[in-house]
């Protein structure tokens, strides 16, 4: 019999190359499965990352959680990202793509008892249009937006909307975008405006993440939470690591307020130190108890 998760993330893990404002170079692994897995994993559910990278590179997997289980999708290449950050706050940056994974069918998800599964995506083309379909046969369905709008060309990464989003975002439970990309997707630069038209288009439940709070609209109620982070250190990965823990905490039953204040309280903790959110559920509630 299949194991049971609450959780499966996909998606490519990357080689990150990070230059900060003074030049320093560092090489880490990153990518939106990656920080989404570890911030799944301190929820406590039941989680499996199905990781796409080339079989060479099989030692990223050794920066995934320990807590989780992690399986190999086989790619023809590892994407490779160049992040350049201009300013100590890490918010202005550029960042380019030098190599990147192939498409993930549908045919190489692993057989499993999921509730959800969730596409944590980096770059148009991470994932076909029929992954969507099947994978909505199966559970839940979640997504980040950038994984749909954020284009490589020859490198350079251009934001562009979803031509076909009409056609399936109706399939997403729950939809996670930040400040810009819902204006690009619905042509408004207010948040809340923005969660409107989404759920107009059939998503179940939206959220927004924003620097100074989250945001989630689920048809008739929004909800919001604030941002404490003392400091930015740990940027990089702010929005998976938001959305790791909020979907992990719906899925095994925590109210909309339960999941964001644990979820925002999280991310707050994570970007205080540089890497993938450390510690474990009760690191997270002893700071709900200081900050919250």
């Amino acid at each position: 019999m299949n194991k049971k998760y609450d959780v499966m993330i996909i998606g490519p893990a990357t080689r990150d190359v990070n230059i900060d404002f003074t030049g320093k170079e560092v090489h880490e692994t990153g990518g939106a499965v990656f920080f989404c897995a570890h911030a799944a994993a301190i929820t406590g559910a039941r989680v499996i990352s199905a990781v796409a990278i080339h079989p060479e590179d099989q030692d990223i997997l050794d920066s995934f959680p320990e807590t989780a289980d992690t399986v190999l999708i086989p790619s023809g290449k590892t994407t490779l990202m160049r992040n350049t950050y201009f300013t100590a706050d890490r918010e202005r940056r550029k960042s380019e793509c030098l190599a990147q994974s192939d498409p993930i069918s549908p045919s190489v998800i692993p057989e499993a008892d999921c509730k959800l599964y969730h596409l944590a995506g980096l770059l148009y083309g991470d994932f076909p249009n029929e992954l969507i379909l099947e994978l909505s046969k199966k559970g839940k369905v979640t997504a980040d937006i950038q994984g749909f709008l954020r284009h490589n060309e020859n490198g350079t990464m251009n934001f562009h909307d979803w031509s076909q989003k009409l056609e399936y975002l109706k399939y997403f439970d729950i939809l996670k975008t930040d400040a810009a990309e819902a204006e690009i997707l619905t042509g408004t630069d207010d948040r809340r405006e923005a969660a409107k038209i989404m759920i107009g288009w059939g998503v179940k439940e939206v959220l927004i993440s924003h620097n100074s709070e989250m945001l989630v609209y689920d048809g008739s109620e929004f909800y919001t939470c604030p941002v404490k982070a003392r400091n930015l250190s740990g940027r990089t990965g702010r929005g998976d690591t938001t959305f790791g823990a909020y979907i992990s905490e719906r899925i095994t039953g925590k109210s909309i307020p339960e999941a964001l204040q644990f979820a925002t309280a999280a991310v707050s903790y994570k970007m205080e130190q540089p890497g993938p959110i450390s510690g474990n559920r009760a690191s997270v509630e002893e700071y709900i108890k200081e900050f919250y």
